[in-house]
C-alpha cells in the first residue's frame, strides 16, 4: 500500500497528522505500507505504521544525499526517481495521496494515467483532503479530464474514510 505526500510538511501540520493515522489504521489492517522513504508525509505514514508494529518499506534514491526516516523496517535503493516511482506504483494494491507539491502531483497523475490507460489493473487511487476536490475541478475546468477520468479517483476527508476506501477496493488486486 503505497502512501505519496509532501515531503516539506512537518510534525505540526494536519497533512503529518493525518498520515501517522493513515499508517496506524493501514499497518493496524495488516498491509504493509510503502512510501518514498524519507520526511514529511512519508514519515509520519512510515512512523504511524511502525509504532502499530507494521512492516513500512521505503523506496529510497541513491542520488539524494538525505538519510531515510528512522521507521522504516526495510530500504529499497533506486538509481533514480523514475525507477523510484515505478517501483512505488507496480509493487501496490491502492495509493493514498495526502498534500504535497509538484512530486506528489507528478505521482498521482502517473497512477491516474496507468489506471485510465488499463497498463495498471484497477486498484483505488484515494486523494485524502479537502485540498483535492477543487484542484481536480480545476484541471476538469482547464484541462481535458473528463467525469470519466475523475471516476478512477476516490476522495475522502479522515484518514478512516481513506482507509475503509482502501480496504473495500484493493480486495482482490493481484501485485
Amino acid at each position: 500500500m503505497t502512501i505519496f505526500g509532501g515531503s516539506k510538511c512537518r510534525e505540526t501540520d494536519l497533512e503529518y497528522a493525518q498520515a501517522v493515522r493513515v499508517g496506524a489504521l493501514l499497518a493496524d489492517s495488516g498491509f504493509t505500507i510503502c512510501t518514498g522513504g524519507y520526511a514529511g508525509v512519508m514519515e509520519a505514514a512510515s512512523r504511524g505504521a511502525h509504532e502499530r508494529g507494521g512492516r513500512v518499506v521505503g523506496i529510497t534514491m541513491n542520488q539524494f544525499k538525505s538519510e531515510p526516516n528512522r521507521y522504516l523496517t526495510e530500504k529499497v535503493p533506486s538509481e533514480d526517481f523514475y525507477e523510484r516511482l515505478q517501483r512505488l506504483i507496480i509493487q501496490s494494491v491502492g495509493y493514498i495521496a495526502l498534500r504535497g507539491g509538484m512530486g506528489t502531483v507528478t505521482e498521482i497523475s502517473l497512477v491516474w494515467n496507468k489506471l485510465q490507460t488499463r497498463v495498471l489493473e484497477p486498484r483505488p487511487l484515494v486523494l485524502l483532503g479537502d485540498c483535492w476536490p477543487p484542484v481536480v475541478n480545476e484541471w476538469q475546468r482547464r484541462l481535458v479530464v473528463n467525469e470519466t477520468d475523475v471516476q478512477i479517483l476516490d476522495f475522502a476527508r479522515t484518514p478512516e474514510d481513506a482507509v475503509a476506501i482502501i480496504k473495500e477496493k484493493s480486495r482482490g488486486v493481484v501485485i
